[in-house]
């Protein structure tokens, strides 16, 4: 891999990396929605047999054959997948928000109320991998904050089945329905409803260029959790970090897709040399070999900083979605850390326990979005509405800021509600 120096030109570089031109797409993905909202399940069976090569009559998974997916799956897989939602469902637990009421001042009491999203349709990709560990991440945090409806979409696989691993963690996470729908005519569906599929709310979940495009057409139509890309990994690492580990956590997160960027920050130049070496030495043997050259090629690079500290305000330039800080004391790097989808702290972290079973979430912001907002969470699934109540001495102490404000904004009915109210009190 390239060795380069921190610089200007090589931050503004990397910094754009491999964010999805979605714009290349838009026109093919608006005809898609179109026709899914005009001819529903019709169109869905059109475009499943032009995209995946397979026809089907139906296109809801069965109860019979979600049941019969656990006897299709190596036991070992099941185990795993019951541990993980288990880990999942702790963690995303205890990311409830309470409800809270105050007084802000005499007779005025304010508060704020939780209530779920009514429905939710999980987007759980398919093509290059097979992703039930997604579907843990997306169905679990949405049932633990009381979304009543759940549904998932995925593509079929060329048999017209869905993979059993996603139908057993479908079912183990408490989806209330699986489709065997994917691309940008799942989003659609999802947003408009069909005869089939059902409208829903807000839709999540991670996936190509035509979803993601599909995502941004559609918002507004239908909430969404963020337009993500390919997957990335920033690494800060110090001149004691592992070489081997850190090679391999680039090359793993290089293996998701030809686009995914790959980035390790060091001040160290014999550092540098030998995760260079590890990844060459080690590449011939990867299974997504051809995934993986494409990926360091285009988007992976070796940094030489002067510093730590140059390393870490590089990574809040960044904003990666991983961020791995393989240092001695990463506990005392992470106060400066302002940007970044999931941290990992020490050389025993690698993305893949939260890609996994840590029981963090691994649908994440990309793209430098990490500046802007965070990964999925409880929270996603949840609306704050806002509550208040005056008694006759709130109105009284409230006179004297709503009146003048309303009548100096010119909305003099606002004003006139409130005094009607004043004269009430007043007989």
């Amino acid at each position: 891999m390239e060795i380069v120096k921190l610089q200007n030109e090589e931050k503004k570089r990397l910094t754009k990396r491999s964010q999805m031109d979605v714009e290349s797409v838009i026109d093919v993905v608006k005809n898609i929605i179109n026709d899914v909202k005009e001819k529903g399940d019709k169109s869905l069976q059109f475009y499943t047999e032009k995209f995946d090569k397979v026809k089907l009559d139906d296109l809801k998974v069965s109860r019979a054959d979600i049941i019969k997916s656990y006897d299709k799956i190596d036991q070992i897989i099941i185990k795993s997948i019951k541990k993980a939602a288990e880990n999942i469902e702790k963690f995303h637990q205890a990311q409830i928000p309470q409800e809270l009421s105050m007084d802000v001042d005499k007779g005025i009491k304010v508060g704020q109320i939780i209530r779920a999203i009514e429905s939710v349709g999980c987007y759980i990709p398919g093509g290059r991998a097979i992703y039930p560990s997604t579907v843990l991440m997306t169905i679990i945090p949405a049932k633990i904050a009381g979304v009543e409806r759940t549904i998932c979409c995925t593509p079929p696989l060329p048999s017209g089945k869905v993979d059993g691993a996603v139908l057993a963690a479908a079912d183990i996470a408490g989806a209330d329905e699986i489709y065997k729908v994917g691309g940008a005519q799942a989003i659609a569906a999802m947003a408009f409803g069909t005869e089939t599929i059902p409208k829903v709310d807000k839709i999540v979940g991670p996936g190509n260029i035509f979803v993601t495009a599909a995502k941004k057409l559609l918002y507004g139509d239908v909430d969404i959790d963020f337009i993500a890309g390919p997957s990335e990994v920033l690494i800060i690492a110090d001149n004691k970090a592992n070489p081997t580990y850190i090679a391999f956590d680039m090359l793993a997160q290089a293996e998701h897709d030809p686009n995914a960027a790959c980035v390790l920050v060091t001040p160290s130049e014999s550092l540098a040399e030998s995760v260079s070496n590890e990844i060459q030495n080690n590449i011939k043997y990867m299974k997504r070999r051809e995934t993986i050259e494409e990926s360091l090629e285009k988007y992976g690079k070796i940094i030489i900083s002067d510093s730590i500290k140059d390393a870490v305000e590089f990574a809040n330039e960044y904003a990666p979605e991983h961020l791995i800080l393989m240092t001695d004391y990463p506990e005392n790097i992470l106060k400066d850390i302002k940007n970044a989808g999931s941290i990992f702290l020490g050389e025993l972290t690698p993305v893949s326990a939260g890609d996994y079973g840590s029981g963090t979430n691994h649908v994440l912001p990309t793209g430098g979005c990490a500046r802007m907002y965070s990964g999925l969470t409880t929270e996603s699934f949840i609306k704050k509405p806002t509550v208040q109540k005056l008694s006759k001495e709130g109105i009284e102490n409230l006179k004297d800021v709503v009146i003048p404000l309303a009548e100096y904004e010119g909305l003099y009915a606002h004003a006139e509600s409130f005094k009607r109210r004043l004269l009430d009190i007043d007989k």
